[in-house]
C-alpha cells in the first residue's frame, strides 16, 4: 500500500495498485476528538490511499470537517479527502468552503447531494440559491477549483432512485461532470457491488468504484443504520450472527469473520480497494487486515 500526496485519486487508482482507505467522522466533543486522534495515529502506519472526513447534514460540521482535513494535511503522511455536501449551503457558501478547504492544503474532495437535514427519510428539498442534484456540485467543483472529485455510489440502489437503471444514470451523470472515483455505501453482499459496477460500466461511467465496508461489532446498531437506507440485513448475516445474540465478546468476533470474508470476495471480484468506515476508531479495521494478511 503506498499512497502518493501529489497524485489524485484517480492517477493513483490508474497505476493499478489496490487502494486501502479509512473514513473518519467529525466529533462533537473532546473526549471523542481525542478519540479520533487515536484511530487516525493507529491505522497512519497502514498507509492508507486517503483517508476521507464526512461533514454533517445541513453544514453543521462545517468548521470542524475543515479543521480536521487540515490538521491531515499538516500533520500527518496521509491524503485527506473532505467530504461536501449539497445541502444547506448556496452556490456561494460551497465556494466559499471550497476556497477553505484548498487554502487548507486539502485538494480533493466527496462531492455529495447529502441526506436530508432531518435525518434519513424524511423529505429532501434544495436550499433556495443552492444545488439540487450530486452531478450539479461535481460540475461547480470542476468549474471553480483544481481539486480532484470522488462521488457516492450504491450497491443497492439509492433509496430514492425509482429503480436500478435510473441509479446507474445518476452515477453516470456524475462521472460525466468530472468525477474520477467514487465509494459505495457500505456492501452488505459482494454479489451487490459487482452487480453495481456491470450496471455502471453498462451506462458508460468507467471510473474506479471503491467498496465501502462497515465491520459489524453489534447486530442491533448495524440494523439501525441498514434500515436508514431502507435495506435490510441479508439472511445468511443475521443467522450466524443471532446465536451470539447475549454474547458480545462471540458476536463481534463473527462480526469481523464476515467482514473479512466480504473483503476477500470484493477483492477476490476485481475490487480496485476497500473503504472502511471506521466510526472513528481503528481496531476492527486493523484486525480485518490481519486477517486479510495485508502487509504494511
Amino acid at each position: 500500500m503506498t499512497h502518493g500526496r501529489d497524485l489524485s485519486m484517480g492517477e493513483l487508482l490508474a497505476r493499478g495498485e489496490r487502494s486501502f482507505s479509512f473514513e473518519f467522522f467529525p466529533p462533537k466533543d473532546e473526549a471523542g476528538e481525542e478519540q479520533l486522534w487515536q484511530a487516525i495515529t493507529e491505522l497512519e502506519p497502514y498507509g492508507p490511499t486517503f483517508v476521507s472526513v464526512t461533514y454533517g447534514a445541513g453544514g453543521t460540521t462545517r468548521d470542524r470537517t475543515v479543521a480536521i482535513t487540515e490538521r491531515i494535511a499538516r500533520d500527518t503522511t496521509m491524503l485527506p479527502v473532505a467530504h461536501l455536501t449539497c445541502v444547506g449551503h448556496t452556490t456561494d457558501e460551497l465556494t466559499a468552503i471550497l476556497d477553505e478547504l484548498d487554502a487548507a492544503g486539502v485538494h480533493n474532495v466527496m462531492a455529495l447531494r447529502g441526506d436530508p437535514p432531518d435525518g434519513p427519510g424524511s423529505p429532501w428539498t434544495p436550499t433556495e440559491g443552492g444545488l439540487t442534484y450530486a452531478n450539479e456540485l461535481v460540475a461547480l467543483i470542476r468549474e471553480r477549483t483544481d481539486m480532484r472529485i470522488g462521488v457516492a455510489a450504491f450497491p443497492e440502489g439509492h433509496v430514492d432512485a425509482a429503480d436500478l437503471e435510473t441509479d446507474a444514470r445518476v452515477l453516470k451523470a456524475k462521472y460525466d461532470a468530472g468525477a474520477e472515483f467514487a465509494v459505495t455505501d457500505m456492501v452488505l453482499r459482494a454479489s451487490d457491488y459487482v452487480a453495481l459496477v456491470e450496471r455502471a460500466t453498462a451506462a458508460g461511467a468507467d471510473f474506479p468504484i471503491i467498496p465501502g465496508i462497515m465491520p459489524i461489532l453489534n447486530l442491533r446498531s448495524m440494523q439501525r443504520m441498514v434500515e436508514f437506507s431502507r435495506r435490510e440485513l441479508p439472511e445468511e448475516i443475521t443467522a450466524r450472527l443471532t446465536p451470539y445474540a447475549d454474547d458480545a465478546v462471540r458476536l463481534r468476533a463473527e462480526g469481523i469473520a464476515i467482514a473479512t470474508e466480504l473483503c476477500e470476495a470484493l477483492l477476490d471480484a476485481g475490487a480496485p480497494g476497500l473503504h472502511f468506515y471506521t466510526l472513528n476508531r481503528s481496531r476492527a479495521t486493523r484486525e480485518i487486515f490481519a486477517n486479510l494478511r495485508i502487509t504494511v
